[in-house]
């Protein structure tokens, strides 16, 4: 332990590379300093040296994003449980962090409690996630309620931004009490001028097996964002996180439907990272996109080499 409130043993880019505990997180440093001294979650939020939102005008945003697990989505690729080991995945946050072009971090309260406690959010852009209620599989995954950071919660920690999942099916009640209460978060953020990212999707279950799946045709991908854009009393502090269309040619009119500023998130891009890089440098020319949130495509690429995928990554912008 360095000092009060941050936990030592390395540095974020000590050049840790790969795999497992290798990353270089000693959780029991972390349990004990949260065990007899769990006010030093917000003392470390209270002196995190801050940054804006966008570092310059022309300035493009990569914000890493964790917050599958807060949902109950643990799974990359063929791997169910990838997510779960913790100090595995805040080792392979740092490392993310530590690269040149990375400007935060998207995840639920515990993750980033840990990297505050870790000293690695100092100077980056932090986004809490809202809402983890529709737990991943579940009967109610619709009915995706606000169970995460509140708009007072990231006021108090001194944190950057929020972020709200909208994922809506015509044949779900659920999706109104979402729609709802995402409405009421975007009001509360543009009170605070706090920004918020909002991730809309239509989406509809396979009547075979239940799953949820997203529609991302660019009818779909549009009705979404002119549903998001539309949240709220007032847009002044919302963001839109959007996915890339099946088809990236249709982008362009798909963005067309918001002035609303942009991210992309990454998704699950599967084996064929350098296609995802593809669609995602297209997509990055067109005018609202502002940058990309990108999460397990990052932190566990296919070859293993979290800081390799991650430059790729940052070289887009």
């Amino acid at each position: 332990m360095t000092r009060a409130g941050r936990v030592g043993g390395s540095s974020p880019g000590n050049g840790l590379a790969r795999g497992g505990r290798d990353f270089g997180v000693d959780p029991l440093k972390l349990v004990r300093l949260r065990a007899h001294h769990p006010e030093a979650v917000a003392e470390a939020a209270a002196r995190r040296p801050r940054r804006p939102l966008i570092a310059h005008e022309a300035g493009r945003l990569l914000i890493v994003a964790a917050d599958h697990p807060a949902r109950g989505a643990l799974a990359v690729g063929e791997r169910p449980f990838a997510m779960a080991d913790r100090a595995d995945l805040l080792g392979r946050l740092c490392l993310a962090l530590s690269r040149p072009g990375v400007d935060g971090v998207l995840a639920a309260a515990d993750i980033l409690d840990d990297l505050l406690l870790l000293g690695a959010l100092d100077g980056k852009v932090v986004l809490g996630s809202m809402n983890r209620g529709g737990l991943a599989g579940a009967s109610f995954e619709l009915d995706d309620r606000f169970t995460g950071h509140r708009p007072a919660d990231l006021r108090r920690l001194r944190f950057d931004a929020g972020k709200l999942l909208l994922r809506i099916d015509y044949d779900d009640p659920g999706s109104l009490r979402t729609m709802e209460s995402a409405a009421r978060a975007v009001d509360e953020m543009a009170e605070l001028r706090l920004p918020v990212f909002v991730e809309p999707f239509l989406c509809r279950r396979d009547p075979a097996s239940g799953t949820l799946r997203s529609d991302l045709g660019a009818e779909a991908v549009t009705t979404s964002i002119a549903i998001a854009s539309g949240l709220g009393g007032s847009s002044a502090y919302t963001w839109l996180k959007v996915p890339v269309t099946d088809h990236p040619d249709d982008m362009a009119r798909v963005m067309a439907t918001s002035t609303l500023p942009a991210v992309l998130l990454g998704g699950d891009v599967g084996d064929d990272q350098d296609a995802a890089y593809e669609k995602w440098r297209h997509a990055l020319q067109l005018p609202t996109v502002q940058g990309l949130v990108v999460g397990r495509s990052l932190l566990y690429p296919a070859d293993g080499d979290v800081a390799a995928a991650v430059d790729s990554a940052a070289s887009l912008l």
